[in-house]
């Protein structure tokens, strides 16, 4: 039997739009492993069509892909809280916006409320990072993240030191393995990593 049978997952997914060819496969995964997938998405992948893809074709996927309806709303995302539905909770992409906010105790998304949720339930949360200014203005919010009860992270690093030197993006294909270690309230190591794409 699979570490995820019977294991509900959370996942969540924000406004990077550019790593979302990257992300899909990873809940694929988790459904192939016989996880249950709820889809939790920003006002952003719902509203916002970009050259990487339209908002009703990401949708249709992620529908697809897990079988259920995404949760896209505040109120949607509150009762994940008292029903403690999540074992863990996956934000991949996970925007400096994102960071920013949940990092100062904002909660004006559907993610963000989600997340909430899950930290008041102790369970953990999985943050796969995608800003440009991870090691700008951001690195501050991160930090406060890194020590943080219930938080751990995708491993991630400089995607393009050369052309955006404060860029971290994480490796979308270990998030599966960093979840496992968070249920078992570790950390999967290395957590900084090379990540060059030049």
């Amino acid at each position: 039997m699979s570490f995820w049978t019977g294991k509900t997952v959370g996942f969540a997914l924000t406004g990077s739009h550019c790593t979302f060819a990257e992300t899909m496969p990873q809940i694929q995964r988790f459904v192939d492993a016989g996880a249950r997938v709820i889809p939790i998405a920003s006002y952003t992948l719902m509203t916002t069509d970009t050259r990487f893809g339209k908002s009703e074709d990401w949708q249709k996927r992620l529908k697809d892909i897990t079988g259920n309806d995404i949760i896209s709303t505040i109120v949607d995302a509150e009762p994940l809280g008292p029903s403690k539905l999540l074992d863990v909770m996956v934000i991949a992409p996970c925007t400096g916006n994102t960071t920013a906010k949940l990092a100062n105790a904002m909660t004006e998304s559907p993610v963000l409320m989600a997340a909430k949720a899950q930290m008041r339930n102790h369970r953990p949360l999985v943050l796969a990072i995608s800003t440009n200014d991870g090691l700008g203005l951001n690195a501050a919010n991160i930090a406060k993240l890194l020590v943080a009860k219930d938080i751990y992270f995708v491993p991630y690093g400089q995607d393009a030191p050369s052309a955006k030197p404060n860029s971290l993006v994480a490796r979308m294909e270990l998030i599966m393995e960093t979840c496992e270690a968070a249920i078992e309230g570790k950390q999967l190591q290395p957590m900084v990593i090379e990540r060059y794409k030049y």
